[in-house]
């Protein structure tokens, strides 16, 4: 198969360097620089083929950037850019310098911290849902009613309920959340809320923070953890590249110029 170059992200410096043997497809490739002026592309060997959106990939792609972060602020490329010769590469630096200048700048001495929080015990949040839904009260007696009659409960009447419960349910994770994320953005420059998934996690937030205050944000997330320590589980993930804030995007016909 044809053999091209995976790049991984940006960075500001026109020393050569060699990040070691941990390209993404796992075969030793050796993970370097390709400089143009005073800006490099990360890169490694890999075959020209379009890469499977797995978590071991993904989880492989992150983590050359997150070793190159330890020395340089990056700019992270999305994942399975791959360009097929070394003047391709070139050549896109050239093309978007300043743009990629500007971002670097953008960037420089902040971090993304992530945070995560999960409601401990759900069977407490759905007493709690049904307790402040007037709506939910009355069908959940309706249903009551039925039961002690030995009737089965209408099909509309449940469906009705499981909708009400839904969004009450949204309805709660974004109050809550808002409360958490209103303490954590004061400190952020910029922040970023993701799809959460299941029932028990109500954030899922990217915060970009300056390196200075970093502390500052770690003693927030210290105290929100004590004060909801029987409540909320936090996941609290960093200092990461900045994924949420900057992804830069290679189209095809860009390669052709």
């Amino acid at each position: 198969m044809e053999e091209g170059k995976y790049i991984y992200c940006i960075i500001e410096t026109k020393a050569e360097r060699n990040f070691g043997p941990i390209g993404i497809v796992g075969r030793g490739d050796e993970v370097t620089t390709l400089s143009h002026k005073d800006l490099s592309m990360v890169i490694s060997n890999s075959p020209m083929t379009k890469y499977v959106v797995s978590q071991e990939n993904l989880l492989a792609h992150e983590m050359v950037i997150e070793e190159v972060m330890k020395e340089f602020t990056v700019l992270p490329v999305r994942f399975c850019t791959i360009a097929s010769s070394v003047d391709e590469v070139r050549n896109l630096l050239d093309r978007r310098y300043r743009e990629f200048k500007n971002l670097l700048k953008d960037v420089d001495h902040k971090v993304e911290l992530g945070v995560k929080a999960l409601w401990k015990n759900m069977h407490t949040i759905f007493k709690e849902v049904v307790q402040e839904n007037q709506g939910i009260k009355r069908l959940r007696e309706k249903a009551g009613s039925h039961s002690g009659k030995k009737r089965a409960l209408p099909l509309e009447t449940k469906v009705e309920m499981g909708k009400l419960v839904e969004e009450a349910l949204q309805r709660k994770k974004d109050e809550e959340g808002e409360k958490i994320v209103e303490a954590l953005r004061r400190t952020a420059i910029d922040y970023k809320l993701n799809k959460t998934i299941g029932d028990e996690m109500f954030i899922n937030a990217a915060f970009l923070v300056d390196k200075g205050r970093e502390k500052e944000f770690d003693n927030i997330m210290e105290d929100l953890s004590e004060e909801y320590k029987d409540r909320i589980k936090f996941m609290y993930a960093g200092p990461l590249p900045p994924f949420n804030f900057v992804n830069i995007v290679i189209y095809p016909e860009e390669w052709e110029k």
